[in-house]
């Protein structure tokens, strides 16, 4: 109903780690009265990190949802909230809930302001076009300082951060905040766990700043409209606070500002304010563009508006195993509605699935519904198969909508069982995982036959592990960490195949010329170019070909890493009109691009990973030095809270281990973060150093 989704928001808190995401969302169901009693993270009792390796570690692994009401204005306002992780590692927790959020808050910690995490979580919001208000948390904190954090917004995110609180008092001394759309302050009652809020006079030394900043404000909602500017220029005091919020508002939903807040959520104060600008200034499902999709059968585009009244179609963003009901898809509703118990079509597969029941998560426990409707956030229990990115649709209205991109995996392990009774039961684990995660992969080495599974980084392969002891009662015996290198290649080469097979009856036939080189600058994966000309191939066979290169590149000449981008022109060929078909023009495809890649100069490619050390001022000699051994390079470094802080880049294979390395260098005062960047040319020695590794012996080229 439209009258209800105005009153709905679906949001997502994303920030580096550490920032206080999980706090932030605890106070959140506390004051919203879902929760009667504050869950911490330091305590292990946080509701929204309910992972037993969450609890022990204080961290979020993996993204949660929940849904929390919220009295505004004589209305209930419904919110639905994913807390997603910052660690690194988890990455594609963030992206998937990106994906399908209207609206998103970022946080940054008021004395780390924008770390290497925030600005990746920046990027996939904007990947999306994900309007977000930005929230300054821990303004308790020593060394606090929540205009530096708004000029960090502006200089590294590249945004517009618009302050529309201004905080009373900094660190010891923070007490309460200056709402500058009313003019207003207002203070926090501690005795009350900071239920209790109640307004206060503004400070006499803050007067003449919240009047600036106050001014500041007017006069950029007032340029978002003629009639404002027009009352701005007669009396800017006439412009009323409701005319102020929609054109804060209608900038945040068009992404072209970030309106900033401020508090700190660990000592209860500027939780509700918060609330109140996730209603005022983020989207409803209605204030969203309609989503686009194709119409699988006609090829052509179809919009779907959010409206209980169109066809069905939703998309599945992330799918889970429970210990009670098995798996269970998380799909967001972009129009139409499903009751419990129907059959929907997944446009991916072209199945048919019916869905048992339908619930609404709180953390990890649930509601049922029976029915959900355009503009909600649901799960599904009881179905065959629906994978991340799947499309859910009406079976006389199909529609297949954008599904999500993740990153490739990092790094290697090798593991197997301790027993042999386990191999079954692993296998079928590890599936469920792969199915869970698309940034985990497995794979059986075919010269070894081991079983070798590949994430993002240590920490992610950890919780892997670690989830088989728990979840699946399976020990497991681990190798080392191991780069998951790629190869490419530096050359241009043509290629000539004929594939023939003859076998009595009907053969085999196909004739292909080739050239390959390296891909254009940006381009990744296979980019196919067709250059035939005058049917010498039908056009039917040219999907088969591409189709063949791209299984060839998973397999690269050095020594069998994917390789990660290439460019082959098809430049001729011929075709015998019995003997050939699809899967002959695919074979020799295959055939063509693996020989042309062993004539061709083929390198490794290694994993980048930009780098944050904060280390104390007296150990940054050695720190940077250590990272210079390791091939590394320092792009830059700052001062903060009389900390260094170093930036670069240096190659994954370097870094196993250097936590322990940077805690000996800095008596365990320093700390690091590790954030993929780009795959970059192994140098020659260290190529032969990796390929004499593993093949005990150097190629000659």
């Amino acid at each position: 109903m439209p009258g209800q989704l105005e009153h709905t928001r679906n949001i997502g808190i994303m920030a580096h780690i550490d920032a206080g995401k999980t706090t932030t969302t605890e106070r959140i169901l506390y004051y919203t009265g879902i929760n009667y009693k504050m869950g911490e993270v330091h305590d292990g009792t946080a509701t929204m990190d309910w992972m037993v390796q969450e609890q022990e570690r204080g961290i979020t692994i993996t993204s949660a949802a929940t849904t929390v009401y919220w009295d505004f204005q004589n209305h209930t306002y419904r919110i639905n909230i994913i807390d997603t992780p910052g660690h690194v590692d988890f990455t594609v927790e963030v992206e998937r809930s990106l994906r399908v959020l209207d609206g998103a808050v970022a946080l940054f910690c008021a004395v780390g302001g924008v770390e290497p995490q925030s600005e990746t979580v920046w990027r996939q919001a904007d990947k999306y076009h994900v309007p977000r208000i930005s929230y300054v948390n821990k303004m308790d904190r020593t060394g606090a300082d929540f205009y530096k954090v708004v000029d960090q917004i502006r200089e590294r995110l590249g945004a517009k951060p618009v302050p529309v609180q201004l905080p009373i008092g900094a660190e010891d001394d923070f007490r309460g905040i200056v709402d500058l759309i009313s003019g207003k302050a207002y203070s926090w009652d501690d005795a009350s766990l900071g239920k209790e809020y109640f307004e206060i006079p503004v400070p006499e030394d803050m007067k003449e700043q919240v009047s600036q900043y106050r001014g500041n404000l007017i006069e950029g909602a007032a340029e978002e409209s003629e009639e404002l500017l027009h009352k701005f220029f007669e009396n800017p005091d006439s412009i009323t606070e409701e005319e102020i919020i929609a054109q804060v508002r209608k900038a945040t939903i068009q992404n072209r500002i970030t309106p900033v807040i401020c508090g700190a959520s660990f000592k209860n104060k500027g939780v509700q304010t918060l609330i109140d600008s996730i209603i005022r200034f983020l989207p409803s499902p209605n204030d969203m563009p309609p989503i686009i999709g194709i119409n699988p059968y006609t090829e052509k585009s179809e919009e779907r508006h959010p409206d209980a009244d169109e066809p069905f179609a939703a998309l599945a963003f992330k799918i889970a195993t429970d210990p009670f009901v098995g798996r269970i898809a998380f799909f967001r509703v972009y129009s139409g509605a499903l009751d419990a118990g129907n059959v929907v079509l997944n446009a991916n597969t072209d199945k048919k699935e019916r869905l048992l029941r339908i619930v609404q998560m709180h953390a990890n426990k649930q509601l049922p519904l029976k029915r959900i409707e355009a503009g909600e956030i649901g799960v599904a229990v009881g179905f065959k198969e629906i994978r991340t990115g799947d499309t859910l649709c009406d079976i006389k209205h199909p529609v297949l909508l954008e599904t999500m991109s993740f990153p490739e995996p990092v790094i290697n392990m090798a593991i197997e069982p301790k027993t042999q009774d386990d191999v079954e039961k692993l296998a079928i684990c590890l599936k469920k995982m792969a199915e869970e995660d698309p940034t985990f992969r497995v794979k059986i080495d075919e010269e070894t036959g081991q079983t070798v599974i590949s994430g993002m980084g240590e920490l992610h392969l950890d919780i892997i592990a670690d989830r088989m002891r728990r979840e699946f009662n399976i020990e497991v015996n681990r190798g080392n960490p191991q780069v998951a290198y790629k190869e490419a290649i530096v050359n241009a080469v043509m290629h000539h195949e004929v594939y023939k097979k003859q076998s009595g009856g009907k053969g085999r036939f196909a004739d292909l010329s080739i050239e390959i080189s390296p891909a254009d600058k940006g381009v990744k994966g296979l980019q196919f170019i067709n250059d035939v000309k005058g049917g010498n191939i039908p056009k039917e066979f040219i999907p088969a070909i591409e189709k063949g290169l791209k299984s060839g590149m998973s397999n690269g000449p050095v020594i069998g890493f994917p390789i990660e981008s290439v460019k082959v022109r098809l430049l001729d060929g011929a075709f015998h009109s019995v003997d050939s078909d699809a899967l002959s023009f695919q074979i020799a495809a295959g055939i063509a691009f693996r020989e042309a890649t062993r004539k061709a100069k083929a390198i490794l490619m290694e994993p980048l990973m930009r780098f944050e050390i904060v280390t104390p001022n007296e150990s940054m000699g050695e720190v940077t030095s250590d990272i210079h051994k390791r091939r590394g390079h320092v792009d830059n470094v700052e001062s903060r809270l009389g900390n260094a802080v170093i930036h670069g880049k240096v190659p994954l294979a370097e870094m196993f281990g250097y936590v322990t390395t940077l805690r000996s260098i800095t008596s365990g005062r320093a700390t690091c973060m590790l954030e993929f960047s780009q795959y970059s040319q192994t140098p020659q020695d260290v190529m032969d150093e990796v390929l004499f590794k593993i093949r005990g012996y150097v190629p000659v080229y």
